[in-house]
């Protein structure tokens, strides 16, 4: 019997008996023909099994009720018609490629023997679930993206590669779940393929190394062969990573540990996420008309911490960095139970262009995040509430917008801060604190995290003051001024604002300040009174009103205060000590609108590495403390130029 013979008839049967019936082991292959083109209509199948006609997407049942008869004759159903299609796929890769090398078909040919018994063994297990096969729908999803491949390079990687790889991780996973079901019988179905799949993986490796670009990994190869809308993420089962499975059929570490933390939505339109943390910076060079030109320090804290983007992503989603971070690190992520979305380098976002989005998140809207995502603005269906935009208006990132908060919260002019945009109104504010014997505090607009801050006492109005007044002014265009308070506590209220125009408040955190005001890290609770001592507490939750503040008054103003405005906004606030050693509360210190370490911290506790109480720090490299029980890197110290971004996790 020739190998076309036996090819034409799995592929073209229509009966499902003629199909199945097993080809012979021994073979010739010395009239291979010529090739054919993709039958239109599909593989020839019985009625009840024509691909497409159902058009109804079957759901795996739950791993919870697979003790239930119908509930595995469900599932074998749905992999009877996997295995069914892969041997249907390779008749077909027979017959379309006759020119391919003798012993790449006879592997071929070999498997598609061994895919014709794993269709029986199912169809045997299902028949005896109660389930007849074509009783349910059909799934056709391997047939469309496998049988246009135009070449057998692209057929070992999307069948063997991608799919057969994939069922290393499912085979094996639901054998043992059978077994604790007490379903002996088909867990030795599924083992017997799995060691099968094995060998038609490493038959795959072998060819794909044979026909890839010389000069390149595996993983490297992987990647660019690839088509969408498969992607690598098809690789892996949906079903514990099976790394000593991939070992034994040939595939490299590096292969391995790359495949291990990949991510792409395999269904939900991804959202692009970016952490451009000097967005402030940018917005101060455009409003002073110069061009922004970040400092090392500047970069440092852009590179190292952008791994942060992971924070406020899904899995299906797409963060973008600048320097993706190693595999091996995503991978000890990954194993403290963080989620790893799919990563993009910033120069690579050319490669998103034919790719529908779900939206865009940078960490803000300002100049430099409108300008990265504006070519994938079309991406980007108009009912998505994450849209691209024009950066947000100046004064969103100034801290004038805390002063028109203040003043919209109806706050008394000499509990709140000012702001001037010349020299004199500066003194003559200041003149006012000092007048009161209390120092001053001033704050160029565009500064952030405490920094570009300058304190000014009783009597200390001097020429050195005047020289940084001058500088900030030049740059800032104005500075706030408020009188320093004996800070107690640092706290943040996180709102989301949503497009149907309700404000979300999303949870509270303490922030950590050194003396100077300056960030240092955030502890965040699953309640957050918690975090406070017994003094903060009964002021805050008693004659502070502190919950009426965040739950209801200031979530009724943000609205006129950011009009139309969709995504993060976080508010700064304080407790503080009056003169005479009572506690009051700073309803509002600053406003944020974008996302904060605050949110990062809040959006880390939501994930199931991070739950309970913690305390979230940027940590400087040169005084990096190490590492200590329940910490995690979230920055890769060995990649790290200046910080380190951890989290603790906190004893209640």
């Amino acid at each position: 019997m020739q190998m076309r013979e036996a090819a034409e008839r799995v592929l073209f049967a229509s009966t499902l008996e003629e199909k199945l019936l097993l080809v012979p082991k021994d073979i010739r292959d010395d009239q291979p023909g010529k090739a054919i083109a993709v039958p239109g209509s599909g593989p020839g199948r019985p009625a009840e099994l024509r691909l497409g006609e159902k058009g109804v997407k079957v759901d795996f049942p739950g791993t919870h009720r697979l003790d239930d008869d119908r509930e595995r004759g469900r599932l074998l159903h749905f992999l009877a018609n996997h295995e069914l299609l892969a041997a249907e796929l390779m008749a077909l890769v027979l017959l379309k490629f006759p020119d391919a090398p003798k012993e790449y078909r006879a592997g071929v040919y070999e498997a598609m023997r061994e895919e014709q018994m794993h269709t029986l063994l199912y169809l045997r297990r299902m028949r005896e679930c109660g389930i007849g096969f074509g009783e349910l729908p059909l799934n056709d999803f391997f047939w469309k993206l496998v049988a246009p491949v135009e070449s057998p390079l692209e057929f070992v990687t999307r069948l063997n590669l991608t799919f057969e790889q994939a069922n290393l991780d499912f085979s094996k996973h639901y054998a043992a779940l059978f077994r604790q079901a007490g379903d002996n019988a088909t867990a030795a179905v599924l083992e017997k393929i799995y060691q099968d799949e094995i060998g038609h993986v490493g038959h795959g490796v072998k060819w794909f190394r044979h026909w890839k670009q010389h000069g390149t990994t595996d993983w490297e190869a992987f990647c660019q062969v690839q088509r969408l809308p498969l992607s690598a993420a098809r690789a892996k089962g949906v079903a514990p990573f099976n790394a000593e499975g991939r070992r034994l059929a040939g595939l490299d570490e590096d292969f391995i540990r790359h495949l291990e933390v990949y991510g792409q939505s395999r269904g939900r339109t991804p959202v692009l996420a970016w952490f451009n943390p000097d967005a402030e910076s940018h917005v101060m060079a455009a409003v002073s008309g110069t061009r922004y030109d970040p400092n090392k320090h500047a970069v440092a804290l852009d590179e190292d911490l952008e791994i942060l983007a992971l924070a406020w992503c899904r899995k299906d989603d797409i963060a973008v960095m600048r320097r993706p971070p190693s595999a091996a690190h995503l991978a000890s992520l990954k194993a403290a139970g963080l989620e790893i979305p799919e990563i993009v380098s910033r120069g690579d976002l050319s490669t998103l262009q034919d790719r529908k989005l779900g939206g865009m998140r940078p960490w803000a809207w300002s100049p430099d995040a409108s300008a990265l995502f504006e070519g994938l603005a079309d991406n980007i269906a108009p009912s998505m509430p994450w849209a691209w935009r024009e950066s947000l208006p100046p004064v969103c990132f100034s801290k004038e917008l805390g002063v028109r908060l203040e003043e919209q919260l109806g706050i008394s002019s000499g509990q709140r801060g000012r702001l001037a945009t010349d020299l004199d109104i500066v003194r003559e504010r200041a003149a006012v604190i000092h007048a009161g014997d209390r120092s001053a505090l001033l704050k160029a607009a565009y500064s952030c995290a405490g920094r570009g801050h300058f304190r000014i006492d009783p009597g200390r109005l001097d020429e050195a003051a005047f020289a940084w007044i001058r500088q900030a002014l030049e740059k800032h265009r104005a500075i706030a001024i408020e009188p320093w308070l004996r800070r107690v506590l640092d706290f943040s209220a996180l709102y989301e604002m949503e497009a149907d125009g309700r404000v979300r408040l999303v949870g509270m955190t303490v922030m950590e300040n050194d003396s100077a005001g300056r960030f240092t890290g955030t502890r965040v609770a699953w309640k957050w009174g918690s975090m406070l001592d017994p003094e903060c507490a009964a002021f805050f939750f008693g004659a502070g009103q502190g919950m009426d503040w965040y739950e209801n008054r200031i979530p009724a103003e943000l609205p006129a205060l950011l009009p139309g405005h969709v995504g993060p906004v976080g508010i700064d606030a304080m407790i503080h000590r009056l003169a005479d050693g009572s506690l009051a509360l700073r309803p509002v210190v600053e406003v944020n609108v974008r996302m904060t370490m605050g949110r990062i911290a809040l959006e880390l506790q939501k994930r199931k590495a991070f739950r309970g109480n913690g305390r979230f720090r940027i940590l400087r490299k040169k005084t990096f403390d190490g590492m200590i029980p329940g910490r995690t890197l979230l920055t890769d110290p060995s990649m790290a130029k200046e910080f380190i971004a951890v989290w603790d996790k906190q004893v209640p």
